[in-house]
């Protein structure tokens, strides 16, 4: 076993370690994780030292995006009950903050390398695809990337992202590859909007990715469109229209329902001077600000069910989706590498002809060549190496000639599972050119995602079980308990697995 098969073979052992004390289900999903890599080991698809279980982040993450000067940082501040994040009224963070909670009660600022080197976190390794869309700004990983800890009892068995203002800056394009990156990975989205903006029509461009981009995914139900700042308006303008003129704007990009809440900060408000008008602001205020506070406390369910969902989404990926674009890959890779055969060696045959024909060489060779079985066979054998020479060129330069089209179908698939690998696994030298099928692709492979489905759906019915009881019997379960109220929830963050790995670094 290589030396990085150990270390993952480590990570996966110190999971499931913590996992069988906070939820059994998703200790049994990390040995259908085993089972899911060993099924992509054979096909290509993922590296040996790699694993899907340490692709995905195991605590509950919720993503705070926005404009600048949004108020998200005085969100984060207010919900945290400390002074973590800079706020005010221009843009004071040009970087993604990843905040979890830490026992010190003095918080830390570690550079964007201990998340970009650590799996535990959810931008593992993300200088490479920061570097995929920004040639060069991979090893500027901690120009865009920071890790916050905290002592705050909300923060415990969760993490959350601060982004920094979605208005267009000098890293537009990997801050947006960031943002999706983000947004795949969280439970929770929270989407701030200012109220101190009255024509939102002027940010179509923000609207667009924030909402337009985000309303017909299958997650779009952990998206809350949040209107901030609204205390602003109280003196100044009619609240009602302003609030309307949001609601028309986020509805001209397809919100035309779902949760849009309307808060401002119950610390840096503006006083409102008419007491009735304050009495009623303050009660919207609180009742919105109960429920997304109520969201955020709920996304370790989601989190679960976030976990169950990727190992059912790559399975299906690999026989639905995956197999066809790698097995038309092989039949295209088959064509051109016959056509480019057939024109090479056709052209070196006529070259042949020519030297030996129009230099006389034709009837003193094949004297030669019959003269003798040595002759014969050296004549032979230099045909065959010759033909399998040029054959073997091909298939390579052929298969090369693939990779651009194998990237393109690369957007359309999960980002985890690598075809232009999976298709280099495909055309070794000793694979046949005339195979139908990818590597690893069989029965077994094929039974092994059936199994690996199953499972997943089995343990969508346990977690059910654990939340819902619709005949209204006994439920012997008990439920998974809400991370706030664990008394032991010290243990159910990163600091659970930093622990247990004694013997490494502890942030």
């Amino acid at each position: 076993m290589s030396e990085e098969v150990q270390h993952v073979d480590k990570r996966l052992r110190n999971l499931e370690a913590h996992l069988e004390r906070e939820n059994p289900i998703l200790l049994k999903a990390v040995q259908s994780f085993r089972d899911l890599d060993k099924v992509a080991h054979r096909m290509g698809l993922l590296e040996k030292g790699d694993s899907f279980a340490m692709q995905i982040p195991w605590w509950p993450l919720i993503s705070i995006l926005g404009t600048f000067s949004a108020g998200k940082s005085t969100f984060i501040n207010n919900y945290l009950g400390m002074e973590l994040q800079r706020s005010g009224n221009q843009a004071v963070d040009d970087k993604f903050t990843v905040i979890c909670y830490s026992e010190d009660p003095e918080p830390h600022t570690l550079p964007g390398v201990a998340l970009d080197s650590d799996p535990r976190f959810p931008f593992y390794k993300f200088s490479h695809e920061i570097e995929a869309v920004a040639e060069g700004e991979g090893n500027r990983i901690d120009a865009y990337l920071q890790l916050k800890t905290c002592n705050s009892e909300r923060l415990k068995g969760k993490i959350l992202i601060d982004s920094p203002g979605f208005d267009a800056d000098a890293q537009r394009t990997s801050t947006l590859r960031i943002t999706d990156h983000m947004i795949d990975l969280s439970d929770l989205v929270l989407v701030f909007f200012d109220a101190r903006h009255p024509e939102p029509g002027a940010m179509r461009d923000t609207l667009k990715h924030l909402v337009a981009d985000t309303i017909h995914r299958a997650d779009s139900d952990k998206f809350l469109y949040i209107l901030n700042q609204l205390d602003t308006a109280a003196n100044e303008d009619n609240p009602e229209d302003v609030i309307a003129a949001w609601q028309r704007a986020l509805g001209e990009h397809g919100l035309t329902a779902g949760r849009f809440y309307t808060i401002y900060s119950p610390t840096a408000s503006i006083p409102i001077t008419d007491e009735k008008l304050r009495e009623r602001y303050e009660n919207k205020r609180d009742r919105d600000l109960s429920e997304i506070y109520d969201h955020m406390a709920q996304v370790e369910v989601s989190r679960a069910y976030r976990i169950v969902g990727s190992l059912e989404k790559t399975a299906r990926e690999i026989e639905n989706r995956v197999l066809p674009i790698l097995s038309e890959a092989l039949q295209r890779w088959r064509k051109r590498t016959l056509w480019a055969d057939g024109i090479v060696l056709g052209l070196l045959t006529v070259l042949f002809l020519a030297i030996t024909i129009g230099g006389d060489y034709w009837n003193g060779l094949w004297q030669w060549v019959f003269a003798s079985t040595g002759n014969a066979l050296l004549f032979f054998a230099i045909l065959l190496l010759v033909i399998g020479g040029v054959h073997f060129a091909m298939r390579n330069l052929m298969g090369r000639s693939l990779r651009g089209w194998l990237r393109k179908q690369q957007e359309r698939v999960n980002g985890r599972l690598d075809l232009v690998a999976a298709f280099r696994h495909s055309t070794r030298p000793w694979r046949s050119l005339f195979a139908s099928k990818p590597a690893g692709w069989g029965r077994r492979t094929r039974n092994a995602l059936a199994t690996l489905i199953t499972q997943a759906d089995e343990y969508i019915q346990q977690l059910n079980d654990r939340f819902t009881n619709p005949s209204g019997e006994q439920n012997t379960a008990a439920p998974e308990t809400s991370t706030e109220e664990q008394p032991q929830s010290s243990e159910a963050g990163p600091e659970a697995v930093e622990t247990a790995e004694s013997t490494e670094t502890r942030h």
